[in-house]
Parts: structure tokens; C-alpha cells; sequence
């Protein structure tokens, strides 16, 4: 195909002189071209080498080629610039994107210390010391107290957003919470428990968790803070190791009270298994002494039994002779009851001549003796007495007579 001149008249491809061709002075150059003579395709692909190698060198001058290594103490967050897309890598190994598209931030995920014991802040891990109010208004300060963090690996992307690239992360988070929250925990305390470490023991781990409730929307987390022992003014620290040194003699008493409450404990110890040898002896004694009563006891019942048999064989035999003696007796007395009967019946049949009768026979067998009692010459009655031989005497009445 041919090309057109100034003229607009049209002249030959092969005429046309490349723009890199050298020129002279007249504007034309008398040396050959060296891509000349190579046809169209070989000559665009030696111009596109030439840019891309020129694009290759801007990039690895720029750091862009379109891969990263992510080392085992980083962490990287890839960005699509396109679709907005963020892929957060945790994992060491290359990491590889299209430039100028897509992007790779890597963080430092080592364990980062944050050192608080300058009178002012230098660079990214020195702070100020630690004063601290106790609760009773006392003052106290730590010497050098340490925290100890790191990034969440599975939050980079909140990291880059909150903090930005690099360690900007270092700058102003652990700064931010660390000491309001530290004297926060640490002045729940007065300046006698925090003289004494196992006191305050739970402070630092109180305020750990809090800075990573904290610090979690950030990425970050505390895993240690690290507390030297608190120093106070020298008249407070001379007060505190004289309490110390009264705790230890505190101690020392102490531990020669548990001694003599041991030696206390072995002595009653002692005591108690001598009366315990005691005490079974006397127990063994009374077992026995108990065997020897129940046998006697048993002995005394089987006597008791044999006696209570021989009386019981001996009542019945005597009530059978007091029964047979009452029978007989009841039938003798039945009988003179009859006879007495068969009398009284006779004589009520009779009627007062068998009592004059027997009024009369009963006279006759009494004697009479007859005593004068008095002179009277007419006595008008006589009264009976009798005597123990059978006798009978006239008595005189009260009347002057006598009686028998």
C-alpha cells in the first residue's frame, strides 16, 4: 500500500523512513535501519517486547509485580480495587495479584511490647511510668510494667481500615486504653494489699481482658501484662517494710503456734491411745465380769425354777389335804348342823317346856356358894359372878341383896 507525501501525491511503502531512524542534518540519515528489512508482525512484536520490558522494570522499581512473599510473622489482606472483594491470608507462602487491579498489605503479627517506665513517651513502645491513686488516697507507682500484645490474624481488614498499612497499628490503640484501665483495676486496692503481690494477683489479668474487649473491634489483642512490684514514697516504703517485718514475726509465731498445737495433738494422741489400751482392758473386764453374772444369774433362775416347782408340787398337795380336811369338816359340821336342826325344830314343837327343861338341867349341875355382902336384913335381889374354878358367888347388889 502507498502512503501520501506533503504534496498529496502518493510514493511506495518501501520509500517511507521509520521515526527512530537516525537523522542528519538536513533531517534524512544516510545509515540503513536495522527494522527495515523485518516484516510487519516482527517488527510490532519487537515494540511490544521493548514496552513490556520497559513496564517490567517501572514495576519491579515500584515493588508491583504481581507477586508477595507472606512471611510466617504476617499476616496480608488482598484488595480487589475492581469488584471491592478483601481476602484475608493467615497462611506463610506467595501471594500473587494483577497489579495496578488488585493489591496485597501485609501486617506484622509478631508479639509487640508495650513498655511503660520513661518520664516520656519514645517512638511506638516507650511510655510514661504507671502512677497509680489507691483507694485510701495513697500514691504508687510502677518501675516498669509491661504489656505484651499482638493483631488478631483473622481481622486484618479491620486492622488496615482502623489503623492503616504498616505498624500504624503500634501507634495509638494500646496507648489509647492501657493506663486509664490499669489504674482503674489497680486503684480498687489500698496501698497495704498492693504492698502484698498475691493480693492484687488478679489485677493485671482483670485489666487484660478488659484492653481486649476493648481492642477486639480493632484487631488487637493483650496476651500478658507483665507487673513489677509497686514502689511508694520512702516514708511509706520504710512503714511498709516494718510491716513486713512485723508479718514475718507474725509468722514465725504463727508457725510456733501450729508447732505446739502438733505437739499438742501428738501428746493427746499419746493420751488417747493409752486410754484406749485402757479402755479395752476394763471393756475386756466387764465382758468377762458380764459372762460370770449372766451364768450365775442362769444358775439363780434354774434354782429358782426347781424351788418354784418343789413349793408349787408341795401348795398343791397341801391344798389337796386342805380341800380332802374341808370336805370332811363340811360334812361333819353338815351333819351336827342337821342335828342342831332336827333339835331346834323339836324344840319349837315343844315350846318353852323343853327350855324350862334344859333351864333346869343346867341348874342342876351348878353349885351355888352363898357370901353375905352386906347386913341387910332384906335383901330384894342377888347378882351372879363366876369365878375361874368353876364357882359361883353371891354378890350383893347395889341395893343391899346379893347376887349369884
Amino acid at each position: 500500500m502507498d502512503s501520501d507525501d506533503s504534496s498529496g501525491a502518493r510514493r511506495p511503502r518501501g520509500d517511507f523512513d521509520p521515526p527512530w531512524k537516525s537523522r542528519g542534518r538536513g533531517g534524512r540519515s544516510d545509515s540503513p535501519s536495522p527494522f527495515k528489512n523485518l516484516p510487519p508482525a516482527a517488527r510490532f512484536a519487537s515494540i511490544f517486547g521493548g514496552v513490556l520490558l520497559v513496564l517490567l522494570a517501572l514495576l519491579a522499581l515500584t515493588g508491583r509485580l504481581g507477586v508477595m512473599r507472606v512471611e510466617a510473622n504476617e499476616a496480608a489482606l488482598r484488595v480487589n480495587y475492581l469488584t471491592g472483594a478483601e481476602t484475608v491470608i493467615t497462611q506463610p507462602g506467595y501471594q500473587f495479584y494483577v497489579p495496578f487491579v488488585m493489591d496485597v498489605f501485609k501486617v506484622d503479627r509478631q508479639t509487640q511490647e508495650y513498655v511503660m517506665r520513661d518520664d516520656r513517651y519514645r517512638g511506638l513502645t516507650i511510655a510514661p511510668k504507671l502512677t497509680v491513686r489507691a483507694n485510701d488516697g495513697s500514691n504508687f507507682e510502677f518501675g516498669e510494667l509491661k504489656i505484651q500484645y499482638e493483631i488478631i490474624p483473622g481481622k486484618v481488614d479491620g486492622i488496615l481500615q482502623d489503623s492503616g498499612p504498616a505498624e500504624d497499628y503500634k501507634r495509638e490503640w494500646i496507648k489509647a486504653y492501657a493506663r486509664s484501665i490499669l489504674r482503674d483495676e489497680f486503684g480498687r486496692f489500698s496501698a497495704v494489699e498492693v504492698a502484698d503481690p498475691t493480693t492484687y494477683k488478679n489485677a493485671p489479668e482483670e485489666a487484660r481482658l478488659r484492653m481486649n474487649e476493648a481492642l477486639e473491634s480493632h484487631g488487637i489483642r493483650v496476651v500478658r501484662i507483665i507487673t513489677p512490684n509497686p514502689t511508694f514514697d520512702p516514708a511509706y516504703e520504710r512503714l511498709i517494710e516494718e510491716r513486713k517485718v512485723a508479718d514475718q514475726e507474725v509468722e514465725e509465731l504463727r508457725a510456733r503456734f501450729e508447732q505446739l498445737v502438733q505437739k499438742k495433738e501428738q501428746r493427746l494422741a499419746a493420751i488417747r491411745k493409752e486410754k484406749d489400751v485402757e479402755m479395752q482392758e476394763l471393756q475386756g473386764a466387764l465382758v468377762r465380769d458380764l459372762r460370770a453374772s449372766e451364768q450365775d444369774a442362769i444358775r439363780v433362775k434354774r434354782a429358782a425354777d426347781a424351788y418354784a416347782t418343789t413349793r408349787r408340787a408341795e401348795g398343791k398337795a397341801l391344798e389337796g389335804a386342805k380341800v380332802a380336811e374341808a370336805e370332811g369338816l363340811t360334812a361333819k359340821y353338815t351333819k351336827e348342823a342337821e342335828g342342831i336342826q332336827a333339835r331346834a325344830e323339836a324344840l319349837a314343837e315343844r315350846g318353852e317346856v323343853v327350855v324350862r327343861e334344859a333351864l333346869v338341867e343346867k341348874l342342876m349341875g351348878v353349885k351355888f356358894t352363898l357370901v353375905p355382902y352386906s347386913r341387910d336384913p332384906a335383901p330384894e335381889r342377888l347378882e351372879h359372878s363366876g369365878d375361874r374354878g368353876g364357882d359361883e358367888r353371891l354378890v350383893p347388889s347395889s341395893d343391899g341383896g346379893e347376887s349369884r
